[in-house]
């Protein structure tokens, strides 16, 4: 399918940096024709410029290219603190999703009826009803505990496929990354292992929603509704109008921090989730915030922090190879490796094939390759 550049971005692009078209094909090696024969939508730079020029401008590769590929990769990335998403990110995802195509004919046949929220909306009540719907069909009650297996249970049920990976605490900006094939209409979600048990909930659980809103996924709506949907899913209304008229009544805020720690436990939840959940309930009240310096609950937090999943999972660290493979498919359900080495064997495809797909080092990626192999 052929690909052009957005012609009004670029255009402005380069008149709010002050630059000449002549300027700009400078800068990217190029001739000024080259850069006209763009705007025009008469040809396309190659993938370095197109880096090169989405670099320039700080732009992504969804603002400044149109497509009509139906079959491109649409990528969604679980964004680590304030890190942002540039289009070096959303390339490299997007040449992951290619890449994943061929694996697709070794997957099980996947699900045709699947769970979708047909309307996505930010108001507080339409996500407590959202939540509490989710909560009723895994059978969980309002006040319970949300479990990894009820999560995992329902990537399971709507064909998603899991990919556990361990990419380390300082891994890019990724504490996941979300790549859906619409032609194929299978997805694909690589969970990093290496986080911290608390927080890991939450992003299985931001994950699960970008699965019930494939349209949002890929866009910052979506992002924020996930962010949303999890919060509410994990600590739902009942919850948050508890804990918040037991909490206002307590005098010091060290103290109710410490009665915000205990359900966070409790419900094996960050403490910001808790913290977040409960003032969105008093917002929502007209009621007046817990007064907490959000600083020292940070602080707090981060003292308190259990270990990474990858601790709590494999021990020694890091795990043999058929270990890792053995949870991929007990722990977390997923077919992605029996996929992987039905395709090794047919097809002979070698070790740099997963160095690339998970992103691992090349000793880790053989290490795999001879384990998938046997």
């Amino acid at each position: 399918m052929r690909k052009a550049i957005k012609s009004d971005v670029l255009k402005t692009a380069i008149t709010e940096n002050g630059l000449t078209q002549g300027q700009l094909a400078e800068q990217l090696n190029v001739s000024s024709q080259a850069v006209t024969n763009w705007i025009k939508g008469k040809d396309f730079p190659r993938p370095a410029t197109l880096l090169k020029l989405a670099s320039i401008f700080k732009l992504t590769f969804e603002q400044l290219v149109v497509t009509n590929d139906p079959g491109k990769p649409i990528v969604a990335f679980r964004k680590k603190g304030n890190a942002k998403t540039n289009s070096t990110h959303y390339a490299k995802a997007e040449a992951v999703g290619m890449l994943l195509k061929p694996l697709v004919e070794y997957l099980p046949e996947q699900q045709a009826l699947r769970t979708q929220i047909t309307s996505p909306s930010m108001d507080y009540h339409k996500l407590q009803l959202v939540s509490e719907q989710t909560r009723n069909r895994l059978g969980i009650g309002a006040k319970a505990e949300l479990k990894y297996e009820d999560l995992i249970g329902e990537f399971k049920e709507c064909g998603a496929i899991l990919i556990p990976v361990m990419w380390g605490k300082q891994h890019e900006h990724k504490n996941a990354l979300h790549i859906r094939l619409p032609v194929e209409d299978v997805t694909f979600i690589f969970i990093n292992l290496d986080t911290y048990v608390e927080d890991f909930k939450f992003w299985m659980a931001h994950e699960l929603a970008h699965v019930y809103t494939p349209d949002l996924a890929g866009t910052v709506e979506g992002e924020d509704y996930a962010d949303a949907y999890a919060g509410t899913l994990l600590f739902p209304i009942k919850c948050a109008k508890e804990v918040y008229h037991q909490a206002i009544g307590i005098d010091s805020p060290d103290d109710i921090i410490t009665y915000l720690l205990s359900y966070a436990d409790e419900h094996l939840i960050s403490l910001n989730t808790v913290y977040e959940q409960v003032n969105q309930y008093a917002k929502n009240i007209n009621a007046p915030a817990l007064p907490i310096d959000k600083k020292h609950l940070h602080i707090v937090r981060n003292s308190t922090a259990g270990p990474l999943v990858s601790e709590a999972l494999y021990d020694p660290m890091p795990p043999a190879p058929d270990t890792y493979l053995a949870s991929c498919e007990k722990t977390f359900q997923s077919d992605f490796f029996h996929a992987l080495k039905l395709m090794i064997h047919e097809q002979e495809t070698g070790s740099s094939y997963l160095q690339q797909i998970l992103d691992v080092s090349v000793y880790d990626a053989k290490a795999l390759y001879e384990e998938l192999r046997h």
